[in-house]
């Protein structure tokens, strides 16, 4: 690898240091650059804009936790740039590789001698009255959420235009296999293992208590409009990215052409970080 970007959790002095110690050892051997906000703290003169963390680089190392690496997967847009994620606190289910692992598997990797998981991303777009207002690739989730002085809001469904339901509760998720161990989980869904190419529907609270959450094939596209008039919902993905919704728009979730290279940890398989994470065995 001739290239790094590297993107530090903002306001996390932890990640600033790590940065700064990664670009002593290896920026004489590697060009290294950092995101915009990080190299300003830092004095450094090597910065890109998020929206360009993929272009042209070998690597992207992301400092921080899964929100910051969710941020960053919505920008690598198909290009072939593996993400190594470091978590450096929180729960970590995509910044799978610890402090502790980073200086002896980094030059590892660098070397080109590293694993990945391919992640599948879910593609949005929402259209009123007829055209399409809004179109957006990402990794984890897409939720149709009510305000929370909102009454039960009412979601007419279909599976590739196949009427399924009318949810109606507090909201729906739909969520790919990465983004179900996030608030689809927390609603009651299942945990999809990251290599399918599935997307799971997850009502949330339903008022009809035998809806419960359908695993859909990756083929699928789902339809969701909202039928409440006067209520207010907001679109929410990867629970960064808000859009207001109005009565009658429509939020179309497929599978999208991109995915995302992650690179593993060398010392833990996927159902050792479920087990850590989730607390699976303890008493």
């Amino acid at each position: 690898m001739k290239s790094v970007n590297i993107v530090c959790k903002r306001k996390k002095e932890q990640a600033l240091t790590v940065a700064q110690t990664i670009m002593e050892r290896y920026g004489s051997a590697i060009n290294i650059a950092l995101d915009e906000d990080s190299a300003a703290q830092l004095g450094y003169d090597k910065a890109f804009e998020l929206e360009h963390v993929a272009d042209g680089v070998d690597l992207i190392m992301v400092l921080g936790g899964d929100g910051t690496l969710l941020s960053v997967a919505r920008q690598v847009k198909g290009k072939d740039v593996p993400i190594m994620g470091v978590n450096l606190g929180g729960l970590g289910f995509l910044t799978e590789v610890s402090l502790e692992e980073l200086p002896g598997m980094l030059p590892r990797v660098i070397a080109g001698e590293y694993l990945t998981s391919i992640r599948s991303m879910l593609e949005v777009a929402v259209r009123r009255e007829g055209e399409e207002i809004f179109e957006l690739s990402l990794l984890n989730d897409v939720v149709i959420t009510k305000d929370a002085l909102a009454r039960i809001i009412d979601i007419e469904t279909r599976v590739d235009g196949e009427y399924l339901t009318t949810f109606r509760g507090d909201g729906l998720i739909v969520s790919s296999p990465t983004g179900s161990t996030g608030y689809s989980l927390a609603a009651g869904g299942p945990i999809l293992h990251p290599s399918l190419g599935h997307m799971v529907v997850t009502p949330l609270c339903p008022h009809t208590l035998t809806n419960r959450p359908i695993i859909l094939p990756a083929e699928v596209s789902v339809n969701a409009r909202l039928i409440s008039a006067d209520e207010k919902v907001i679109l929410t993905l990867d629970g960064q990215v808000g859009l207001p919704l109005e009565h009658m728009d429509e939020v179309k979730v497929k599978k999208s052409p991109f995915t995302v290279s992650l690179i593993r940890s060398e010392k833990k398989g996927y159902f050792e970080v479920l087990r850590n994470k989730l607390k699976w065995g303890e008493r």
